[in-house]
């Protein structure tokens, strides 16, 4: 047995990467992908009449290399998905509209088809009827701005 893996060391080594490939598909952490591609690489190299002398430190610098140095990158991308905002934060950037007049102090808004209490930033009042823009979600407060400039709020 030990006189076939030599001489067929390029079938051992694709046995493994398909083996480190297969529980990869189990573990999804690209661990083994890596170990895998390292040891394909052994079984180029072994296919192409390399001893085992060179298969087996070729297998340990592809599998790290790509472990320090590939698996980063990809692991990030996976986990950088788009991030979802949920609760009061999905409301920064919505349209409203005035209920009650909007001042530094208070006023009431309709938003997202609720009544919100509502104050500028700025010493803004904002009629009734108004379209506003709601820029920040202070506690139970939209934190609002006239959302068309054409459009100019009296000053207080």
């Amino acid at each position: 047995m030990t006189d076939w893996i030599r001489d067929n060391a390029w079938a051992s080594w694709l046995a493994v990467a398909v083996v480190l490939a297969v529980i990869e598909m189990m573990s999804l952490d690209l661990v083994l992908l890596m170990f895998a591609v390292g040891a394909l690489a052994a079984a180029v190299a072994a296919g192409l009449g390399a001893p085992v002398w060179i298969t087996l430190p070729l297998f340990a610098l592809v599998s790290l290399a790509l472990l320090f140095f590939v698996r980063p990158p990809f692991v990030a991308k996976l986990h950088d998905g788009p991030t979802l905002q949920t609760g009061h934060a999905n409301l920064i950037g919505s349209s409203a509209l005035v209920v009650e007049p909007v001042d530094q102090r208070g006023g009431r808004i309709r938003l997202a088809g609720e009544l919100w209490s509502a104050r500028t930033l700025d010493p803004l009042l904002l009629d009734t009827g108004a379209e506003v823009l709601v820029t920040r979600i202070d506690g139970a407060t939209a934190v609002v701005t006239s959302s068309s400039p054409s459009t100019l709020p009296k000053e207080l």
